[in-house]
């Protein structure tokens, strides 16, 4: 006979608990989270005017006496069901700024849109895709005494794409400082682009903003070569926002000239350093801007939303670009199951991290996604609606509100978090099982309108 497992023991134990349905109940009302948060408290509301207690919940009546409550982690590596949570309101959120919705006006769908595509430049040559990698005449060596040209066709799947041709050649430290100063590239960027329209119709800078107003939502990829390039859907509005619409000049086209030559022109310098000196950080020169339509709502729109919010809940370590989980000492680079080309930017991160003059940099703290901070998503205040809206109305559809004329009082704690080996797999099988509904209620609506 088959002994049993820890899991299939502590699943036995969790079955024969007497409060085993409410668990489960909670266990499906977090979608079959895999790192749920544990709360312990109460909620009281109050009439407000007579005090009289309209409704209470205590997690004394629990089992367990606590409240399961989803981790909200975004990377699918992490927490699937949680992910693909995100990855919804993700689409909403953009889509909503495309063609109108939660609060926005559907005319958003008429003004100047892009979708725009700004790359990290080079470091050094990289093996590629296409139909011959890097073709040379010749055997020409680098100083180091590796062939400089590559004669193979690699497909998407080879190791070698994104790999140096010579990693002694690559400039690992241009490639972390420029992942550090992303963010600033990014924010004179739109900067530069406000300034250029500014210009374009003579207005100065400071006008600006009475006439126009520039809203984005900006999505981080990593490259196979372990390089971030961010996706943008950049839109011209009125001075109002959203609701307001832009003045008469403002067109697709010019929002377009003034996007590319503002990424021409954007230079950040990197702190002056005795043993690297001082960079010119720049964006690649593979700029692509593309106006997205205005016939209609089309594939389209919706296409750029699901582009986006594929990518928001990727983590590092699913793109082969670093590990979801800070480094907290050197040999910890050694265990990370990464390339060699990332865990040398990792160390190369390292390393300039313990310089004074990159201490505002933080490299260390973000080694794992090597040397690039911040949010994965970021978006302009008025692109169109929150996180934070979308999740209330959410909570509202669910009848999870407070009521009119009430006074709420909330005592919680934090107790825990995670499962048990058994509870894990129930809630795995509860997030499998969740899974397939949705695809069967997608698939009956397509007949539905395909019929």
């Amino acid at each position: 006979m088959r002994q049993l497992s820890e899991a299939d023991r502590d699943t036995i134990r969790i079955a024969q608990d007497p409060k085993f349905a409410r668990w489960l109940d909670q266990i499906v009302a977090t979608g079959g989270c895999a790192h749920p948060v544990h709360l312990s408290g109460s909620t009281t509301t109050h009439d407000a005017g007579t005090g009289e207690i309209l409704d209470r919940y205590d997690t004394r009546t629990e089992p367990g006496e606590r409240l399961l409550v989803r981790c909200r982690n975004r990377r699918a590596t992490v927490c699937a069901p949680c992910s693909r949570l995100y990855a919804g309101d993700t689409f909403h959120l953009v889509r909503a700024g495309l063609i109108g919705g939660k609060n926005v006006l559907s005319s958003v769908r008429d003004r100047p849109r892009l979708f725009v595509t700004l790359t990290a430049p080079s470091f050094g040559p990289v093996h590629r895709t296409g139909d011959r990698c890097r073709p040379r005449r010749g055997r020409a060596e680098c100083e180091h005494g590796r062939v400089l040209g590559c004669g193979a066709i690699h497909d998407t799947n080879d190791a070698r794409v994104g790999q140096p041709l010579c990693a002694d050649c690559y400039d690992y430290s241009a490639h972390a400082l420029w992942h550090a100063h992303a963010g600033k590239l990014w924010d004179r960027f739109v900067i530069g682009v406000r300034r250029q329209l500014a210009s374009a119709v003579g207005l100065t800078q400071s006008l600006f903003s009475s006439h126009a107003r520039l809203s984005f939502a900006r999505v981080a990829e990593y490259q196979k070569r372990a390089a971030v390039h961010l996706h943008a859907v950049v839109r011209l509005d009125g001075p109002a926002g959203p609701n307001d619409e832009p003045p008469s000049w403002g067109d697709a086209e010019r929002l377009a000239d003034a996007v590319r030559e503002s990424a021409r022109r954007v230079l950040v310098r990197s702190p002056y350093s005795p043993v690297i000196g001082e960079l010119a950080l720049r964006w690649g020169a593979q700029i692509d801007v593309r106006p997205l339509r205005v016939d209609g709502f089309g594939p389209g729109d919706d296409a750029v939303a699901a582009y986006v919010a594929k990518y928001v809940t990727k983590g590092a370590s699913e793109t082969g670009a670093g590990t979801d989980h800070r480094l907290t000492t050197w040999d910890d680079i050694d265990a990370v199951p990464v390339t060699n080309h990332v865990r040398t930017l990792m160390r190369t991160c390292w390393r300039l991290g313990g310089l004074p003059e990159y201490e505002s940099l933080r490299l260390r703290a973000w080694a794992h996604t090597l040397g690039y901070r911040g949010h994965i998503l970021t978006k302009s205040r008025a692109y169109s609606t929150t996180y934070a809206t979308l999740r209330a109305e959410r909570a509202h559809h669910m009848g999870h509100t407070d009521m009119p004329d009430a006074i709420t009082e909330r005592h919680w704690r934090y107790v825990g978090s995670g499962h048990t080996p058994g509870a894990a797999l129930l809630a795995a099988g509860v997030a499998e099982d969740l899974a397939i509904s949705r695809e069967i209620a997608q698939e009956e609506r397509a007949v539905q309108v395909g019929g």
